[in-house]
């Protein structure tokens, strides 16, 4: 909890919820993740306004919006952004020395990526 009361938080329908009963500390709720709420969340990560993601899901158990989930890792990924998908990970980045100081993020150039995978396709 203390060291989650220094971060704006955010998260879906029901986790929001969870959170701000459990845990006592402000959430700003989006939908539910069936609902777009996880779209939302990836729409935060592209502004640049999200800094680390925790996100517990069920991979043994298919979901309605498996896409919106895959696609919400994939944009951590392709951000650099920290993503725990466990407690055991979590627990790691909650208690990393970095959640206390400036964090310079490396996001490749993914237009660059593409321009040339186009330049080589269309010298084939």
């Amino acid at each position: 909890k203390e060291v989650l009361k220094s971060h704006f938080l955010c998260g879906t329908g029901t986790t929001a919820r969870l959170i701000v009963d459990k845990v006592g500390l402000p959430v700003k709720a989006y939908n539910s993740g069936p609902l777009g709420g996880d779209q939302q969340i990836g729409a935060r990560i592209v502004e640049g306004n999200i800094d680390f993601v925790i996100f517990f899901w069920d991979p043994l158990a298919a979901q309605p919006h498996d896409p919106d989930i895959k696609a919400l890792l994939r944009i951590c990924a392709v951000y650099d952004i920290p993503l725990a998908t466990n407690r055991s990970t979590a627990d790691f980045m909650l208690t990393s020395k970095y959640m206390a100081e400036d964090y310079e993020r490396h996001v490749i150039n993914y237009n660059k990526v593409i321009s040339g995978r186009l330049d080589e396709f269309g010298n084939k």
